[in-house]
């Protein structure tokens, strides 16, 4: 089992990450920092996560997706299962699961690590939520109010949970 599995996901106040497929929050600094952890390491994603990329594979990274429908894509390993995917990933590999909701809900249990941008705002538009957190203990943050980049004040928030408080 790798023990350096990472949630990333930007989150508004409701739990709200998504609609129609997309982000909900265009933050620069997010997608800085999405692209300082990721880099070099690996990213797990579902099918509709890897269909909403603009460009496909994220360069610099192993892009692995989830699917039960396509074996092949362009610049991708896939797999049928979460847990063949962390298989294929060597235990000093730093794995980053980068969306959707039902990867995120799937993955929360065995990560070690959230690395959330918490966006304050609560949309009245969402069709896709992250899994509750409540458990999970802040060991980082760093705060940011809004900007002319940035509609919505944010926050950059490190949670962990040791495997033996999971309740799960």
């Amino acid at each position: 089992m790798n023990s350096n599995l990472k949630i990333i996901a930007a989150v508004a106040r409701n739990g709200a990450i998504g609609l129609n497929n997309r982000l909900l929050y265009w933050l620069p600094n997010d997608m800085k920092r999405f692209r300082q952890l990721t880099t070099g390491n690996t990213i797990i994603m579902g099918r509709n996560t890897f269909d909403s990329l603009p460009k496909g594979a994220l360069p610099n990274r192993r892009n692995v997706v989830l699917s039960t429908t396509v074996n092949e894509l362009p610049g991708c390993d896939v797999y049928p299962s979460l847990q063949e995917a962390l298989d294929s990933c060597s235990d000093d590999d730093s794995v980053y699961v980068i969306g959707g909701a039902r990867v995120y809900a799937e993955a929360m249990p065995l990560a070690t690590q959230l690395c959330l941008t918490e966006v304050d705002d609560t949309p009245e538009d969402a069709d896709a939520f992250f899994p509750d957190y409540s458990q999970w203990s802040e060991t980082w943050r760093e705060n940011h109010v809004a900007d002319e980049r940035h509609a919505f004040a944010y926050s950059f928030v490190d949670y962990t949970l040791s495997p033996n408080d999971k309740t799960l």
